[in-house]
């Protein structure tokens, strides 16, 4: 909103400082300034609202030290992030561009099916919360509107690198001399593609669409056929990841900031020519805008470490969990950068992978010896560490630390193939 306000200012009455406003970085500034002080001063306001509605954290035993005395935390704090995301993303960003529009519908449509999870545990008093199949129906129901919006919106395209080598050659380096020249090593034709990143690999460009060649003449027009599930499928998984990993006090939290700084980054070189072509990577026209939600993304999860850190004063229960790992998963679609989610998200992809082997382990082992059997002590992962004597702030940090080695390895691989 404030964009159009101080554009509409700086053209018809050439407003002094209102030109700033055209620029991603300042308008970014402000959006992470502003979903801090969200963050920080409401957050404190909704936590005692919600102490004082006595809206607290149902805690299964699970033998687990500390647990008792969780138990009345309030939850439900996930509504704190959300806000301190929306409202910078509604006054700074551009409102008009379809991948702002996207991440705002994803927000909203997680919060909303993670609010009604921590609304059946908190007052309906069912431990359980919705149940999974209707968690599940509504990560696909977004899968299915993202990917469509993604596949078959016009303004989703990319512009590719331009084939004649003896050109790229003679333009190749990017510095203060020639920098006016660097866009023509890009088409200025935007096509509409389904082509995202791989890491590792020289030419790191992999279009999903070849997966249907079989098919003859013309395959590219059924890319959606794989395009879409596999949309639906990520969104799904690091969604439930996040979920899962929201078992100590400001785990994913922590984490989830993390790799929204590493999503920031990645948005900004992506959506700028000059140094897309500097990193050789794929250009995507108008991402750049993104820079802005995520940098309210990383306030609010920041600001609301600040209450959640151990011991938490707070939860952010299935309203902030569910919401946070479908936003990390749509970002990186939209950024083409899906196939960088193991390396960069990989302490939730190790927390969901626990789980699965866990499960699938216990079942096999008791129709096998009738009697289950587990490979760790407890699952997901970062329980098993804390039945094996480790202190939960440790565990966390660790974890931290993991998470921005991770994400130095995510940036660098766009220059490792």
């Amino acid at each position: 909103m404030f964009y159009y306000l101080f554009n509409y200012l700086d053209k018809v009455f050439d407003f002094p400082g209102a030109g700033l406003f055209h620029y991603i970085s300042f308008r970014a500034s402000l959006a992470v300034i502003t979903s801090l002080i969200i963050s920080l001063l409401f957050g404190k306001r909704l936590i005692n609202y919600l102490h004082k509605k006595q809206i607290g954290e149902v805690v299964r035993d699970l033998g687990l030290e500390g647990e008792k005395e969780k138990k009345g935390t309030p939850t439900m704090g996930g509504l704190i992030i959300l806000g301190a995301i929306l409202i910078p993303t509604l006054l700074f960003a551009k409102l008009n561009n379809v991948y702002v529009l996207i991440i705002i519908i994803s927000t909203i449509w997680l919060g909303i099916i993670g609010f009604i999870d921590d609304y059946i545990k908190v007052f309906k008093k069912d431990k359980k919360g919705l149940a999974g199949k209707f968690k599940i129906l509504g990560q696909v129901g977004l899968g299915l509107i993202v990917g469509s919006m993604l596949y078959f919106n016009d303004s989703v395209v990319i512009r590719e690198k331009i084939k004649d080598q003896a050109y790229v050659k003679t333009t190749k380096a990017l510095n203060i001399e020639n920098v006016k020249e660097a866009p023509g090593l890009f088409s200025k034709q935007a096509i509409k593609s389904t082509k995202t990143t791989i890491p590792f690999v020289k030419n790191h460009e992999f279009d999903y669409a070849v997966l249907l060649a079989f098919l003859g003449k013309d395959y590219e027009k059924w890319a959606y056929l794989i395009f879409i599930p596999v949309v639906i499928l990520i969104i799904t998984a690091v969604s439930n990841g996040v979920n899962l990993t929201d078992g100590m006090d400001g785990l994913a939290t922590g984490t989830s900031a993390i790799a929204g700084t590493t999503l920031g980054i990645l948005a900004y070189v992506s959506g700028n020519i000059f140094f897309a072509n500097y990193l050789n990577i794929m250009y995507i026209p108008n991402t750049g805008e993104l820079a802005i939600y995520i940098s309210a993304f990383v306030g609010a999860c920041v600001g609301f470490l600040w209450y959640n850190t151990y011991p938490a004063q707070v939860f952010m229960g299935d309203t902030g969990s569910l919401s946070i790992g479908g936003v990390i998963a749509v970002f990186a679609i939209m950024i083409r950068k899906e196939l960088l989610i193991p390396i960069l998200c990989g302490i939730f992809f190790v927390e969901n992978l626990s789980v699965v082997l866990q499960v699938a382990y216990f079942k096999r082992t008791k129709r096998k010896y009738g009697e289950g059997r587990r490979i760790f002590k407890m699952a997901p992962l970062h329980h098993h560490y804390q039945l094996s004597g480790y202190a939960e702030p440790k565990i966390v940090l660790r974890f931290y630390i993991i998470g921005i080695v991770l994400a130095i390895l995510t940036v660098i691989t766009l220059k490792i193939r």
